[in-house]
């Protein structure tokens, strides 16, 4: 579904991503694991076109979006959560929700699989994004991608500061979604447990390179938890 091809991204005189090259296959999670600071999130940026590739190829399905702005990306399926939410704190959660339907025909209801996943949202949908804890605003930034009906979906650290019941629940929304084999995703963690917990495949980031890589059931024979830890 998403393939990348000798991607490189630099800041300044940084090298940040080095010749990137993986897939990310369709009815599958794949995790993408590393420490702070190794690329992970400049990575999901350029894949979303908010920071330009410096060179290589982003392709989904057989259209090349290496040079597509985000809103295409968002057309062609691909939808991103980001870490630290990101919602819009003055709207409410219906609003939010319905932000998430920019893409599709004017009058396209919310699909009633958001608010099975995460019933709290249905309950505060008159609440302000804001005034929500930081496990239902993360809550709320799963639901607006989940919105849209993506065939990718890129979801960045979504265990970040979240108390563990919400994370469970979070786990429970992408194992399900992933069991319906509709869409690919991919999950940025550091959360080892979590992340091993729902790959499918994962990929191991070091200084902007992938270093490893392999079955989500081989992961802790891999050894990548001390990996990690090193």
């Amino acid at each position: 579904m998403l393939k990348i091809d000798n991607l490189n991204q630099y800041y300044g005189g940084s090298h940040i991503l080095r010749n990137l090259a993986f897939e990310v296959p369709a009815g599958k999670v794949t995790t993408l694991l590393g420490r702070n600071g190794v690329g992970k999130t400049t990575l999901l940026k350029t894949l979303m076109g908010l920071v330009p590739a410096a060179t290589g190829n982003v392709r989904f399905y057989d259209t090349d979006l290496t040079r597509a702005p985000a809103y295409q990306r968002v057309r062609a399926g691909i939808a991103y959560v980001p870490q630290g939410r990101e919602i819009f704190p003055r709207l409410t959660v219906e609003e939010n929700l319905q932000m998430g339907l920019a893409t599709k025909s004017r009058g396209t209801a919310i699909p009633d699989r958001i608010f099975e996943m995460f019933p709290v949202l249905l309950q505060m949908m008159r609440r302000r994004g804001g005034d929500l804890s930081g496990g239902q605003q993360q809550q709320l930034a799963i639901g607006r991608a989940l919105a849209m009906g993506p065939k990718l979906l890129i979801l960045d650290e979504p265990t970040e500061g979240i108390q563990p019941s919400i994370i469970k629940d979070i786990e429970r929304a992408i194992r399900s979604l992933a069991a319906t084999g509709e869409m690919a995703i991919l999950l940025v963690e550091q959360y080892y447990d979590f992340a091993r917990s729902l790959a499918d495949h994962y990929l191991l980031m070091e200084r902007g390179e992938i270093i490893r890589r392999g079955r989500g059931e081989d992961i802790d024979r891999d050894g990548i938890r001390e990996l990690l830890a090193v």
